[in-house]
């Protein structure tokens, strides 16, 4: 069978790799749009009514007009703003967000794709509140290293042109506290009170890790950081595109640096745990490695279209 596909902000980042991916698929046929009309909104509405999926990759704005467009009850509606994804009606894009998370995708006509940071902080820290080793009303902080495709095209622009001294050293922003993704951290974690968090974009491509640092005391008491990453381990036993690395991972551990760009150019999340050991204060570490492009962006979008066609999950995808 074959599906039709439109694409509305082909020409973004997200929008591109997504037709990357859509490329090498027999099952898709891709609606374009010329490129002289794609402000043109009868024939964005056209194409948007005319696909069995569409993805929106526009500021939040646009993709709200967007999505207003759509008369088609049978257009499934994939948002990779940030518009949607708190919003009633619209379903988390995240299928190993919890059982009965792909089920909704299955059912559901419009879908809100996540956040690159928040998708790394849900994956490490929604199976920790599930499991009741981290309370709801845990005070958490965060802190994410991310390369500058994140930031968009011009972001993309200002670091490949080079010359400015600035950009050689990692740079953290959104210090006003009040980040785009801190609703979705907290909506799609349990957590009652946002995170602490800290991004930071650094001289490279892509590739993201966040790091969650918790002291055992925040923790349910007697809990381990074994316990820890068995309960990451049972959340995603099966899910083909997590792995959740042995405690205290030894490779991680032998090099003495972490290596954020292991994920590029996969959908794979790589989570790990790394403890104190017993003659020192109980800490650990929770990090999450992903492509910002891939599982943080694109890739997150076409296997939440996979899900929803019911097509094997990874169609496409590595």
């Amino acid at each position: 069978m074959t599906y039709t596909v439109f694409v509305d902000g082909q020409e973004g980042t997200t929008g591109l790799r997504i037709h990357e991916y859509l490329a090498q698929r027999g099952d898709i046929e891709v609606l374009r749009i010329d490129a002289d009309k794609r402000k043109d909104a009868a024939e964005r509405a056209r194409l948007l009514n005319a696909a069995d999926v569409a993805f929106l990759c526009l500021p939040d704005a646009a993709s709200r007009e967007a999505a207003a467009m759509i008369t088609n009850p049978n257009t499934c509606l994939i948002d990779a703003s940030t518009a949607h994804r708190t919003v009633p009606g619209w379903t988390f894009g995240l299928p190993e967000l919890c059982k009965g998370q792909r089920e909704a995708i299955r059912g559901a006509k419009r879908i809100a794709n996540p956040g690159c940071h928040a998708s790394a902080f849900i994956l490490a820290v929604r199976p920790l509140v599930d499991a009741g080793l981290l309370a709801p009303e845990a005070l958490v902080s965060a802190t994410s290293i991310t390369g500058y495709s994140g930031g968009g095209k011009g972001m993309i622009a200002e670091y490949e042109a080079g010359g400015n001294a600035l950009l050689k050293s990692p740079r953290p922003y959104a210090l006003g506290l009040a980040h785009k993704h801190l609703p979705e951290m907290m909506a799609h974690t349990g957590l009652k009170t946002a995170p602490v968090f800290m991004p930071i974009v650094a001289d490279f491509y892509k590739g993201l890790a966040v790091t969650v640092p918790l002291h055992l005391q925040q923790l349910r008491a007697g809990t381990t950081p074994d316990q820890v990453r068995e309960a990451l381990a049972a959340h995603y036993e099966g899910e083909r595109f997590i792995r959740v690395m042995p405690l205290r991972d030894a490779d991680t551990l032998a090099g003495g640096f972490f290596d954020v760009q292991a994920c590029n150019d996969s959908n794979r999340v790589d989570l790990f745990v790394f403890g104190s050991t017993d003659d020192k204060p109980g800490q650990i570490l929770v990090m999450a490695r992903l492509d910002n492009l891939g599982k943080g962006a694109s890739g997150a979008a076409v296997q939440s279209m996979n899900v929803h066609l019911g097509v094997d999950e990874a169609l496409g995808l590595i």
